[in-house]
């Protein structure tokens, strides 16, 4: 099954949630009527990142379902495809009821509404990470029209067990929402392919683009194959990127290139026996 994908590479301002929703907005129309049936947003697109405290962030963080996923619920079911979609993730900061507590999230989103909620996991000393709360929401896989779509966010990538979870969840798809700051060029360089690569899963990272708390965030955003291969690519500019791809090679884990002689499979040849290391707490000294 083909399908037509999106990355919105897109320039979200600090706290300024009504213009970054209606650029979300604009972007995603514009991604559906050139046909694409799911797009993905940066980490932070409603907000923007780079918060000096944690208050700035809860004066501008939602609960979910909440404004955003209610209005991009309305927006899917205006654009409502025969074939199932669109879909939408987008990164926001998440807060809950009766707490300070505040989120690092993103949500999938389609006609049928709030599709999935995902926290980020792993939290770097760095923007309003420094004071979101560390997610309890596991590497989920959720069923939608266009294949098996899960989500990571930002720095999540640089953990191969997150990604490697969402594989044996049986993704097809992985949604990375990022904001890649200067400094991170070797993770569309290098990381995005090898996370595709060693899963057999499509990756669709969307970087931000534009200058936010003294820092430059460079875009570069991907859509990347289960053969690591980049299959579309943006630039330093707001734009959107699209690809098309068949989620059956997503589910192809053998590679066969040479039957009876030369065969892959990176899940398949797994020895959880022997990976016992992975589950420790204790920190390297």
């Amino acid at each position: 099954m083909s399908v037509k994908v999106a990355v919105a590479q897109m320039d979200p301002q600090l706290g300024a949630y009504e213009r970054n929703l209606a650029r979300i907005v604009d972007l995603f129309e514009e991604a559906v009527g050139a046909g694409a049936r799911m797009t993905v947003f940066p980490e932070c697109a409603t907000t923007g990142y780079g918060f000096a405290d944690l208050q700035s962030a809860q004066a501008v963080a939602e609960t979910v379902p909440g404004p955003t996923t209610h209005a991009l619920t309305l927006l899917c079911r205006r654009y409502e495809q025969n074939e199932g979609g669109p879909y939408v993730v987008v990164g926001l900061l998440e807060r809950v009821e009766g707490s300070e507590i505040v989120y690092n999230s993103a949500v999938l989103v389609g006609p049928e509404g709030l599709v999935g909620l995902y926290r980020k996991a792993h939290l770097p000393l760095l923007g309003v990470d420094r004071f979101t709360t560390p997610g309890d929401t596991g590497f989920q896989v959720w069923e939608t029209a266009v294949g098996r779509v899960g989500i990571a966010i930002c720095y999540d990538l640089r953990f191969p067990e997150a990604l490697r979870a969402l594989a044996l969840a049986r993704a097809d798809i992985v949604a990375l929402p990022t904001n890649w700051p200067d400094g991170s060029q070797n993770a569309p360089q290098f990381v995005t392919r090898t996370r595709a690569l060693e899963n057999r899963l499509f990756l669709l990272a969307c970087n931000r683009v534009g200058h936010e708390s003294n820092f430059w965030f460079f875009g570069h955003s991907q859509i990347t194959d289960p053969r690591g291969q980049v299959l579309a690519e943006a630039d330093a500019e707001e734009t959107i990127s699209y690809a098309e791809i068949d989620v059956a090679l997503a589910r192809q884990k053998r590679i066969i290139l040479r039957p009876g002689e030369f065969e892959l499979d990176t899940i398949g040849d797994r020895r959880p026996d022997l990976y016992g290391i992975l589950s420790a707490v204790e920190e390297l000294t």
